[in-house]
């Protein structure tokens, strides 16, 4: 039908190598916010906040936007330094993707959405410190298994859009992880504790 032949086209259109960085980027920023959005409305389920904060979910979404441009390349280079599919090659780039590429990745989160709130230097770091372990570890656990599909299976063009729809549920514990200040909480009553009894 119609529909469809557009359909086909506008996919093929998306994923062409001419709008390939502007696929990859709208892929991200939309699931980083709806990773946000339903998170969000977890927590107003929950009865942890009252209302939707929807500048939180634009700076998630900002924040889509820088991992999904460094992913965007981060993938031609992978498959132009090692190309090919035998599986040496694809646990060699699962294992490269997650000692390199992830911890930049978390990085990139932290410092776009320090810019975005206008945090100091000092203040990144230490939510990085306190929030920085509880993601990569997760990372550990979510996608070796899912890049092994990723490497081995699909075309570089799709990478990203696979990486973002398998994300979704780990962007909804990103944002619970980002927002969370229950860590921080903790450790400064910790320090109120040791400098009372000091």
């Amino acid at each position: 039908s119609g529909v469809v032949s557009w359909l086909r086209s506008a996919t093929k259109t998306a994923f062409s190598r001419k709008y390939l960085l502007l696929t990859n980027v709208t892929i991200s920023i939309s699931l980083s916010g709806v990773g946000d959005i339903i998170e969000q409305h977890y927590e107003i389920y929950t009865k942890q906040q009252t209302a939707w904060d929807r500048q939180r979910t634009r700076n998630m979404s900002i924040s889509g936007m820088t991992v999904g441009v460094f992913c965007h390349n981060w993938y031609n280079f992978m498959d132009r330094r090692f190309p090919g599919r035998t599986l040496g090659l694809v646990l060699k780039k699962v294992l490269i993707d997650q000692t390199v590429a992830s911890p930049i990745v978390i990085f990139l989160f932290f410092a776009t959405l320090g810019m975005l709130k206008r945090s100091s230097w000092d203040d990144m770091c230490e939510e990085m410190r306190d929030k920085f372990l509880r993601l990569y570890t997760a990372e550990w656990v979510v996608w070796p298994p899912a890049q092994i599909v990723n490497f081995y299976l699909l075309p570089n063009k799709y990478r990203v859009l696979y990486d973002n729809t398998i994300s979704l549920g780990y962007d909804v514990y990103t944002s619970y992880v980002i927002n969370d200040d229950s860590t921080k909480d903790k450790d400064d009553a910790d320090q109120n504790d040791r400098g009372t009894s000091q």
